[in-house]
């Protein structure tokens, strides 16, 4: 099953945009959607599009497409996002504040019950109305929470030790954002978000662009 998932990855990575497009479809009043209007939305092949939505399970309708409702809750249940997963967040600084702000992420059913820093003019304060506890107090108030999943924000020289009490507590899904390659159990999830490797490659597009041609004189 593991394997599986893995080797859907880039699958998984789409279909964010495709619910967006279809929820558009949605607050427009239509009751179908094909394959082929999503490819030519997201300049993406049909069959590509296909072979993605097939993951979530949801069969289209020949000369119909897709039926958008039932196409909205198959990504959404296949996603996870149409339950609630409680999180806390380690690390409140500039980033962390972001995260915290990112409304999308509630919507896409992430709860932020607790964040926790070192720095004591954050600790005992609240960042978009979610509470700051101080890092030294993680084993004591993880566990009262009872969640599962912790986003890393932290300074990339600390992720380790931080990762090391945060399997201790019972964290089974690290959102790992540091620049840090953890050395987790292999019953632990993962995920390593580098904002720097999607940066440079814009930077790579954008230096490797067409120059536009020069208007007649």
């Amino acid at each position: 099953m593991v394997k599986q998932k893995v080797a859907a990855a880039p699958s998984v990575r789409r279909l964010p945009a495709y619910l967006h497009l279809v929820r558009q479809a949605q607050r427009e009043g239509l009751q179908y959607i094909s394959g082929t209007f999503i490819a030519q939305e997201l300049s993406l092949e049909p069959i590509q599009v296909r072979k993605d939505l097939s993951i979530t399970r949801i069969m289209g309708k020949p000369k119909k497409g897709y039926a958008v409702a039932s196409l909205i809750g198959a990504i959404e249940h296949f996603l996870g996002w149409d339950r609630t997963r409680q999180a806390v967040l380690v690390g409140a600084g500039n980033l962390g504040t972001a995260l915290l702000g990112y409304q999308e992420l509630q919507r896409q059913g992430l709860h932020v019950v607790a964040a926790f820093d070192v720095n004591p003019e954050k600790i005992g304060s609240r960042i978009h109305q979610v509470p700051v506890f101080s890092v030294a107090t993680l084993e004591q108030e993880i566990p009262a929470w009872g969640v599962k999943t912790a986003l890393l924000t932290v300074p990339s020289q600390a992720a380790q030790e931080i990762t090391e009490i945060l399997i201790r507590v019972g964290i089974e899904g690290i959102w790992n954002f540091t620049k840090a390659k953890l050395r987790v159990p292999d019953t632990l999830v993962v995920q390593k978000e580098d904002l720097s490797s999607g940066y440079a490659l814009f930077c790579v597009m954008m230096q490797n662009r067409q120059p536009e041609a020069s208007p007649p004189s």
